[in-house]
């Protein structure tokens, strides 16, 4: 496709036109060192970034913004000019129901057309939208109607029943959507948006410190946290995504991601639009992976971001049989073992550059386009960010050695970090130390500069006084030919008075969960880790627990295995490899430090 000009010549004077200089900056950079050399956060003060870059951006543009397809493979396109357009019609819908700047709309949306059309609609008039996945429960809508304030619904029709059943909460949401035919009373249809004025004004600036996004966290440890991101942290900060992901004008990207997390606004939002990329979206009930390889080879996908959990299920394909046009590979949410990478490699041609973030931040760390990738690493300090790995006082330490991931934030804030924890001091406090944001993830950066992922602080447990990465040992049990997914805990050993490392294995089809393959990995064990890391039980699960958004829940995982060894019991299809000593001869002890 020819590149076009999207845009006039910029009047440095605006705050649009500092946001369009940070954008080519980027785009334009030659090299990651270039990148970190010239980018600069942009200094904005009223910034809406639906009217003052997406709308200028889109106007008259006829290139596709969005191709939808779901798995009857119907088909729909739409233009950047038509997305301006139908942005408009629903931002005066909303705004004649009555929906004020500073209203918090929940959406509980599949991934469809209109799901992007509030978006932009919300922004255009200063509401913030709190997305939710389709799968939450009524308990789980109830307590973000509580917690997040909410005074508007936007919901798929199939969602009304849990949200009815929230009861006397729904008093307090003065305004209900429902995206489908079927009318009930107090829900006002969402096709009524488009009898509007495809014509927009705002009643009022938008300041870049206005709220924007409230993400409820995955939960993998807690109660969610609930997130505030503004007009800039989110839609500004994840110019430096759009960096990583390597999009431009052209391209077809895919993410995989359910909206209701902050990798959808990631990937399939804002660094796409960013660049001016078309983004796909698939729509499916449960994830179909044969089925999402044949739309990736026949929409001639180039770019593709996907979490650990799908580049396993798509390995289990045979992908010789397709042909792909993809030249970017990228991967975030969950640490990505160094076997997927080399394996997706053999076949692609393309390695897979990992990315880390959280909900809180937009990318801090990445292998970049142009980098050289290293197996298991996640790559360097993203541009705009000073990465630092620092110890129990808060000092940087050493190359090599572990600590936590920490954002220096003075003597200057990086834009692409949340504006904090709503009404949540006492979180704010905890992360918010000493002039660093802490993420609570441990790794270690190496003499290259790059980092290398340990895990949470509440995940990396010792055994024996040697500190255990759950993601090392996983990555080891990867390689195992009958292995899918695997994830390993510490588990209370009474006769070795602590913790022995304990993995939760589901396995490729055609392998069973018998003794023999127990024995086998095992042996697998003993011959590929160190003695304090090979897993002394393995548990198999049909399929391990996760969070909506694929990230496994160790802490479940931990629940579990307790209540087990409280009640003196082992899973069913658990082992132990003292249960086979006989066949290994006397096994090894776990040395001590």
């Amino acid at each position: 496709m020819p590149e076009q000009n999207l845009f006039p010549e910029p009047n440095l004077n605006t705050d649009a036109a500092k946001f369009l200089v940070a954008r080519e900056t980027l785009l334009n950079a030659a090299s990651y060192e270039e990148a970190c050399e010239t980018f600069r956060w942009p200094d904005l003060t009223h910034f809406n970034w639906a009217l003052d870059y997406f709308d200028p951006m889109a106007r008259d543009n006829e290139h596709t913004a969005l191709i939808w397809v779901d798995q009857t493979d119907a088909e729909k396109r739409v233009s950047f000019n038509c997305l301006r357009s139908r942005s408009n019609q629903v931002a005066n819908f909303l705004q004649d129901l009555c929906l004020e700047k500073g209203d918090v709309v929940m959406a509980l949306m599949h991934n469809t057309i209109p799901l992007f059309e509030l978006l932009l609609a919300a922004m255009k008039v200063s509401a913030v939208v709190t997305p939710g996945s389709i799968l939450l429960t009524t308990e789980d809508i109830a307590d973000r109607i509580r917690r997040g304030g909410i005074k508007a619904i936007v919901a798929d029709e199939s969602m009304l029943d849990r949200i009815e059943q929230c009861g006397d909460l729904l008093a307090t949401v003065k305004i209900k959507i429902v995206i489908g035919q079927n009318a009930r009373r107090g829900w006002v249809p969402f096709e009524k948006a488009y009898g509007f004025s495809d014509a927009f004004k705002p009643a009022f600036p938008t300041y870049v410190t206005d709220p924007c996004l409230l993400y409820f966290t995955s939960g993998t440890t807690a109660q969610p946290k609930i997130v505030l991101h503004t007009h800039a942290s989110y839609p500004v900060g994840h110019l430096v995504t759009m960096y990583w992901l390597g999009l431009h004008e052209g391209d077809i990207h895919y993410n995989i991601s359910a909206p209701g997390w902050g990798k959808h606004a990631w990937s399939s939002f804002f660094a796409p639009w960013n660049a001016g990329a078309t983004i796909l979206v698939f729509h499916y009930d449960r994830f179909p992976a044969k089925q999402a390889l044949q739309i990736i080879e026949r929409y001639k996908v180039t770019s593709l971001c996907a979490p650990p959990t799908v580049w396993r299920r798509f390995l289990i394909e045979d992908l010789t049989t397709y042909k792909f046009s993809l030249r970017s590979l990228v991967s975030a949410g969950e640490p990505l073992n160094p076997e997927i990478i080399e394996r997706v490699a053999q076949v692609t041609g393309v390695k897979i550059r990992e990315g880390y973030g959280q909900t809180e931040t937009v990318l801090q760390i990445g292998t970049f386009p142009g980098m050289a990738v290293k197996p298991g690493a996640m790559g360097r300090a993203a541009p705009g960010f000073k990465v630092s790995i620092v110890g129990p006082s808060l000092h940087p330490i050493t190359a090599g050695q572990e600590g936590q991931i920490a954002l220096r934030v003075s003597p200057e804030r990086p834009l692409g970090l949340m504006k904090g924890y709503r009404c949540d001091r006492r979180r704010d406090d905890e992360v918010f130390i000493g002039g660093w944001y802490l993420t609570s993830d441990v790794a270690l950066c190496d003499a290259d500069g790059y980092y290398w992922f340990i895990g949470r602080n509440d995940d990396v447990f010792k055994c024996s006084d040697y500190r255990i990465s759950p993601f090392e040992v996983e990555s080891e049990l990867l390689k195992h030919p009958a292995v899918a997914e695997a994830a390993v805990i510490g588990s209370m050993d009474d006769v070795r008075d602590g913790l022995v490392p304990k993995a939760f294995i589901a396995l490729r089809p055609g392998n069973e969960p018998t003794p023999e393959l127990a024995v086998d990995i095992f042996r697998f064990c003993r011959n590929a880790m160190a003695p304090y890391k090979r897993p002394r039980r393995i548990e198999f699960m049909s399929e391990l627990c996760k969070t909506v958004s694929g990230k496994i829940k160790r802490v479940e995982l931990r629940n579990y295995d307790d209540n087990l060894r409280r009640l003196k019991k082992r899973g069913e299809l658990e082992f132990q490899e003292s249960d086979f000593g006989q066949r290994f001869g006397r096994p090894a002890p776990i040395q001590n430090h």
